[in-house]
């Protein structure tokens, strides 16, 4: 007969051997192929963006991203177009357009304006292994001295969504992916995104079956949640915290 001493360190040995259900973080490196980027089809989609808080929810805007695919001195590229139509105003737009390596989406290229009571602010950025820098052939720019060093190459937090979209999510994922902002005040720097579970929530045609994504944009305490579609990998919704009980949603509506 076994004696609960035995049996105990029998049950530790076993613990320690038996392999981990959690696993490790994946580094994703600008450059190398995204596994599931062929996910990444030509297309249209509509987001709605609304605040939350409490039993309010207030409109922002719509934004449209759009999917385009071209190929440059025999290289295949991608074009993510974003335009956000603001609801409180008519007069207010912004439009963005970036241009990225297909299947890695190295970020090239990354141009914005903002249009809004009759003011225009154009912004254009190039990306390069070693630094963002203003672009300097692009009318009316008001960046072309901008010079942000970048220690390792990084990917377009502009794009994330699509980005997300291009990894193997799965349960237990987790990813630590380096993003900059153009023309944020932060500069480059890693930030993980954990595949946390499944869940089915509503979508333009019904229950969605999703991986569910966090993180905290390393800010704790401000957990975001992603949904995205299991099979297309497509977002569905985001919800972002902004304080006060409010949240920022992100939702598909075509």
């Amino acid at each position: 007969m076994r004696t609960p001493r035995l049996a105990s360190l029998a049950l530790i040995a076993a613990a320690a051997l038996a392999p981990s259900s959690h696993a490790a973080v994946t580094k994703v490196d600008v450059g190398a192929p995204l596994p599931r980027a062929a996910l990444l089809k030509e297309g249209v989609h509509h987001y709605l963006r609304y605040l939350h808080s409490g039993e309010s929810r207030v409109p922002a805007d719509i934004i449209t991203r759009e999917i385009r695919f071209a190929t440059e001195d025999g290289q295949k590229r991608m074009q993510i177009r974003q335009r956000y139509d603001t609801a409180a105003s008519a007069a207010s737009l912004k439009t963005v357009s970036s241009w990225f390596d297909a299947d890695t989406l190295r970020p090239r290229t990354h141009e914005r304006i903002a249009e809004k009571d009759g003011k225009r602010v154009v912004e254009g950025f190039v990306f390069a292994p070693d630094k963002i820098t203003g672009m300097q052939d692009l009318a009316e720019s008001i960046n072309k001295d901008l010079v942000v060093d970048s220690p390792e190459p990084t990917f377009n937090f502009e794009t994330d969504i699509e980005t997300l979209q291009a990894l193997p999510l799965a349960d237990g994922y987790e990813a630590r992916i380096n993003f900059y902002h153009p023309g944020g005040q932060q500069g480059p720097a890693r930030y993980l995104f954990k595949v946390t579970g499944s869940a089915s929530i509503p979508g333009p045609g019904g229950m969605i079956d999703c991986w569910v994504v966090t993180t905290d944009y390393n800010r704790p305490g401000y957990v975001s949640t992603f949904w995205f579609a299991k099979g297309s990998q497509l977002m569905v919704r985001q919800d972002s915290p902004v304080g006060e009980g409010k949240v920022v949603v992100k939702t598909l509506i075509d």
